[in-house]
């Protein structure tokens, strides 16, 4: 058991001895593949195949499951090292300590949005932008969005999303209108830049595409989500993960959308076997 601490918390041995775990990571070429994997399963509602990642209900325990391979791979480098979280509702600008030069860095430079500043800056040699998804070899922010500003979420537009009490519902996509998943994530429609989604629209850059992994800022943006679930389900304690069963023959949905006992890839876990995260971490609060 260890304890996810938000990031305004960390100390500076911390926040070092994080940095380093990644980077550590990044030299070894295993940050890479973790970028590659969610670029594979960022499966949108128009394409074929199963969606895990995004636009359905595995949302939540595949990006549980996910940051927890990401954190198993951090304490190989550091065991005392865990992931800390970003709470956007609270430290809403770019002055906030985590675009500091000891921790993440700062926005990207006008012009071509390259980060100069921090662990994470191109110029300093540790960081190289690996994947297909964008040509330059430079982590890009545009934080806030100056030339057309955009906000990050509010406590009272969390509270929209979490005063909800069904998890999900039919069909199961970006398009449904009720259930918290949906309201989290951010997919609802005249909305399109809600919670999740409106944080990855404010950082920019790297954090707008499917391999936003590349700036090491998603990790404590998912960290919180996880920790919004989480305390979605003591808020709601008999709301259930939906569906609960496979959906049945002729449902458009069947075999793109996964119930609460079918494995979702790459892994063989289940989200049943997600439901709960406090034997292997907990949160500070």
């Amino acid at each position: 058991m260890y304890t996810r601490k938000n990031q305004r918390a960390l100390t500076g041995a911390e926040k070092k001895r994080f940095v380093g775990a990644v980077l550590a990571l990044k030299r070894r070429g295993e940050y890479d593949e973790f970028v590659r994997v969610h670029a594979r399963y960022y499966v949108s509602d128009t394409e074929d195949g199963v969606r895990t990642g995004h636009m359905a209900p595995t949302f939540f325990p595949w990006h549980r499951h996910f940051l927890l391979e990401f954190e198993r791979a951090l304490q190989r480098v550091d065991p005392h090292v865990s992931v800390p979280y970003w709470d956007w509702t609270a430290d809403r600008t770019p002055a906030a300590a985590l675009w500091g030069e000891d921790f993440l860095g700062g926005t990207g430079r006008s012009g071509d949005q390259q980060v100069m500043t921090g662990p994470f800056a191109y110029q300093n040699g540790d960081w190289s932008i690996k994947g297909k998804v964008t040509e330059g070899k430079y982590l890009t922010r545009d934080l806030g969005r100056p030339s057309d500003p955009v906000a990050l979420p509010t406590g009272d537009e969390l509270a929209w999303a979490m005063n909800e009490t069904v998890y999900d519902a039919p069909p199961w996509d970006s398009t449904v209108r009720t259930g918290f998943r949906n309201r989290l994530e951010g997919w609802m429609s005249g909305h399109r830049e809600r919670n999740h989604n409106r944080v990855h629209r404010w950082v920019g850059g790297h954090m707008l595409g499917a391999d936003s992994p590349n700036d090491p800022v998603f990790w404590l943006h998912h960290a919180f989500v996880d920790l919004l679930w989480d305390r979605w389900q003591r808020k709601h304690p008999s709301a259930a993960y939906l569906p609960r069963t496979a959906l049945g023959q002729g449902d458009p949905q069947r075999g793109r959308v996964l119930s609460l006992e079918e494995p979702m890839p790459p892994w063989k876990v289940t989200p049943s076997s997600l439901l709960d995260h406090r034997s292997h971490y907990r949160y500070d609060t």
